[in-house]
């Protein structure tokens, strides 16, 4: 795995877990992908046996995984995460890829809960801008590096119930344009992936579980919302994210990239 669009780095994955499904997570999808295409991968995850799991395949590949197991909605654990990535990679941080999200517990503006609300902001906001916060340090004095944050469609788009959550990934978008304007001059660049509907286990099997449904059905009607009449994959996320971190990209910052299958498209 030498030789590849990502020859060379090293990439610190946040979220590269997943929640057991039939199918791929996006993080996992991603640090795979990073692995595959020559990148040192830390892989960062709360669930040790999930983050396992990835490094795990990587390794079985032929790829190069160490993992961290680390709750980041705290900012000790950030401060950590980005030492331990430094020591792990000799000092160097050349990607950090921000894949956390959660949604549970989300309603109606009248309806959510404080407790809801603080839980949901701080895992997809408050924790990417901490993560940020304490690699960038590394990246300016390295004087390079790239992140992505995965936000989401439903920050530009209706969602629903899902009030925090659209929130909270509209601040995110907002967050990486502070972040890629104040840190060009360094040579950071720092963008954004807007999935839509994508075929995971945390979208797809934990909410049929939650329904009482069959999988099959909650993916129909996910894909029956989609102008291209399917879900995405974590492949496709992943494809945007190694694109948007490789050199291919060096004069690409502040990008919002929906992945969406045109869903976008709809609005207005």
């Amino acid at each position: 795995m030498a030789q590849g669009r990502l020859a060379g780095k090293t990439a610190v994955v946040v979220g590269a877990g997943q929640t057991p499904g039939e199918t791929m997570g996006n993080g996992r999808a991603t640090a795979i992908t990073f692995a595959r295409e020559g990148a040192e991968v830390l892989v960062v995850d709360r669930h040790e046996g999930s983050a396992e799991e990835t490094a795990g395949l990587i390794r079985d590949a032929g790829g190069t995984a160490t993992v961290h197991v680390s709750d980041i909605s705290s900012e000790a654990a950030c401060s950590a995460l980005a030492d331990v990535a430094a020591r792990a990679f000799g000092g160097r941080i050349d990607i950090l890829h921000n894949n956390v999200g959660i949604g549970g517990g989300d309603a109606t503006p009248t309806r959510l809960s404080e407790e809801s609300w603080d839980r949901i902001v701080d895992v997809n906001l408050k924790a990417m801008w901490l993560t940020c916060k304490h690699i960038v340090p590394v990246m300016r004095q390295q004087g390079s590096g790239s992140i992505t944050c995965v936000s989401s469609v439903a920050s530009i788009a209706a969602a629903g119930n899902l009030t925090a959550y659209k929130v909270s990934k509209a601040g995110v978008n907002a967050l990486v344009h502070a972040l890629a304007s104040t840190n060009a001059k360094h040579n950071v660049r720092v963008n954004a992936i807007l999935p839509g509907l994508i075929d995971t286990p945390m979208a797809v099997d934990a909410m049929a579980r939650t329904l009482g449904r069959p999988r099959e059905e909650v993916a129909s009607v996910r894909a029956s919302r989609v102008p291209m009449q399917r879900q995405g994959t974590a492949w496709d996320v992943a494809n945007a994210a190694l694109y948007l971190n490789s050199d291919e990209a060096g004069f690409v910052t502040g990008v919002l990239l929906t992945v969406d299958g045109g869903q976008s498209t709809m609005v207005g």
